[in-house]
């Protein structure tokens, strides 16, 4: 039974994120490396959608959303931390196009 995978449904207006990775340690516009644990201003965090609840309206798996990580609740599934949070928690969304062109737009 340990080595099934469990495939994960949310519900409802839920959303589940995976912080982006680049969140961690950042290097200033002088070259000065600011450790991700710094004290900073409060500061929303990018984070990649992994799954999404049938009411969910804006958001879809995929995108990349912005949110306030210090609201939000944590979870462990199959070794990766994951944030669950409502749809109205998310400030933006960034969506690749790929048809119009490319990179990343708000």
């Amino acid at each position: 039974m340990a080595d099934v995978k469990l495939e994960i449904q949310m519900l409802h207006d839920r959303v589940l994120v995976r912080i982006s990775p680049e969140d961690g340690e950042r290097r200033s516009s002088g070259g000065i490396v600011i450790p991700s644990t710094a004290q900073m201003a409060k500061r929303l965090s990018w984070g990649d959608v992994h799954g999404i609840g049938t009411h969910v309206r804006h958001v879809k798996v995929g995108d990349r959303v912005l949110f306030n990580p210090d609201d939000q609740l944590e979870v462990e599934v199959h070794g990766q931390t994951y944030l669950v949070m409502r749809e109205r928690d998310v400030h933006a969304t960034a969506t690749e196009q790929t048809d119009q062109g490319t990179g990343l737009y708000l």
